[in-house]
């Protein structure tokens, strides 16, 4: 059957049909310039405590280059231990082209970290969030310089939280924040931003040849590894030999033990021989106390492992199924 012009109908903008797309198309145009906008304003926010980092090794060995950030108004910067170590001389780039020469102020292998002192003055520093307060699912903004491209922009989500990765030293890092925002060779050092331009990581390492799998050390563990550099020249520690993660507590055994906190650190792995095979930790205890301090996390147990706590003996209070027990540990020295 024929039909006349007339006869035929299109929806448009202004039909009741049309209505619910539109709305539709209107409110992911809302979405995505929200997203659009939180990252913008946190690279702007960022993008001029970024640096190039250029290292030239001393004799004949070939340099490299990775990433970096301002964290200090006097011009010290924040990196990866990889990125710097055994290098003879280090070359800034800034997002402006500025550029300066820096000297190494100290590195912890342990945890992939250095400070660097630039010898450029009145710099502006990225404003450094807290990772314990870092939820998965929340935006993840990288910045940094893969491969060489200067001030290049990534943007993900934390994927997972107290993850637990092997340093180049050997050491269990742990409390690392996983994220899918893009990383490649060059991104390491940079810094690891949330939706305020707040780094809430510095970014160290990939698994390849897997997408989407990034990982980037807590910005708690960088504050608290940066203040024994500049103090010591090196992080003073003691260690007890675990491997853990962060983990919510129950609340029945809150209640139950009237703990002041709601989260503590699960045992994965204890180290043969070590003080905590010693004391009888086994895989699967939580701890709650080292000492008189409770210990929410594991950047919290790591600042009370200083180069005091070696030697003596603690109480350490844990939970082991829904018991509460208190076994007794000597830490050891552990210099980094």
């Amino acid at each position: 059957m024929n039909m006349s012009p007339a006869q035929l109908s299109f929806p448009d903008s202004h039909s009741p049909e049309s209505a619910p797309h539109n709305e539709s198309l209107h409110s992911d145009e809302v979405l995505l310039d929200a997203y659009s906008t939180a990252v913008i304003r946190a690279v702007e926010r960022v993008s001029p405590a970024v640096v190039k980092i250029d290292v030239k090794k001393a004799g004949r060995v070939r340099g490299g280059s990775g990433s970096g950030f301002v964290f200090t108004p006097d011009g010290l910067v924040l990196t990866n231990s990889h990125v710097v170590h055994d290098a003879g001389s280090i070359h800034l780039i800034f997002a402006d082209g500025q550029s300066a020469s820096a000297t190494l102020v100290g590195e912890d292998p342990d945890t992939d970290t250095a400070v660097l002192r630039a010898d450029s003055t009145v710099l502006t520093p990225a404003a450094l969030g807290k990772s314990q307060n870092v939820k998965v699912g929340q935006l993840a903004i990288a910045v940094g310089n893969p491969y060489g491209f200067q001030f290049t922009v990534t943007a993900g989500v934390v994927s997972a939280l107290g993850r637990s990765m092997r340093s180049a030293s050997g050491r269990m890092m742990d409390e690392i924040i996983q994220t899918d925002a893009a990383l490649n060779p060059g991104n390491s050092g940079g810094p690891l931003v949330n939706s305020q331009g707040e780094v809430i990581g510095i970014n160290t390492a990939t698994i390849l040849p897997a997408q989407g799998i990034c990982f980037a050390i807590g910005i708690d563990t960088a504050k608290f590894v940066a203040s024994q550099l500049l103090q010591y020249g090196r992080v003073r520690r003691s260690w007890i030999g675990i491997a853990g993660q962060n983990v919510p507590l129950p609340r029945r055994l809150v209640y139950e033990y009237k703990l002041p906190i709601n989260t503590a650190v699960l045992i994965n792995e204890v180290y043969p021989e070590s003080p905590a095979a010693q004391a009888g930790l086994l895989p699967g205890d939580i701890i709650v106390a080292f000492g008189e301090r409770n210990t929410a996390g594991i950047d919290e147990l790591h600042r009370l492992l200083t180069a005091d706590a070696a030697n003596r003996s603690t109480t350490l209070t844990i939970l082991r199924g829904v018991a509460r027990r208190q076994l007794q540990i000597v830490p050891l020295p552990k210099e980094g």
